[in-house]
């Protein structure tokens, strides 16, 4: 077989746009493929250069970070506080009314027993 310029190839045009295809989606795969890997390449290096400009902080810059971690903290607990005092408050009111109430039973119920004649 002799194969030159003037070497003629019949094939069907179906098979030929398949071929194509083929290649055209085995390029874009590849490409997407590349893409994918130089971006996770990127994330990585900047992933560990932050990791690094962290490492490198100055001691202050820490003690700050642990002082305010610390206010947060306490900021929550006071107002976790302040939330039980103020239901505190409105118990201590609620009690207070009803005492009153009660005080004023009895001297009404004192009062009876006296205009009755006994006196306790």
């Amino acid at each position: 077989m002799k194969i030159s310029e003037n070497t003629s190839v019949s094939m069907p045009v179906k098979n030929m746009f398949m071929i194509i295809a083929g290649v055209v989606a085995g390029v874009f795969a590849y490409t997407e493929l590349t893409s994918r890997l130089v971006s996770l390449e990127t994330s990585r290096e900047l992933f560990e250069n932050d990791l690094l400009k962290k490492s490198e902080q100055v001691p202050t810059d820490q003690e700050q970070h642990f002082l305010i971690e610390d206010l947060y903290k306490t900021v929550e607990k006071m107002e976790e506080t302040q939330e039980l005092n103020m239901t505190n408050k409105v118990n201590i009111e609620f009690l207070r009314e009803q005492l009153d109430k009660a005080l004023e039973d009895i001297e009404g119920l004192k009062d009876k027993v006296r205009e009755n004649g006994k006196a306790y």
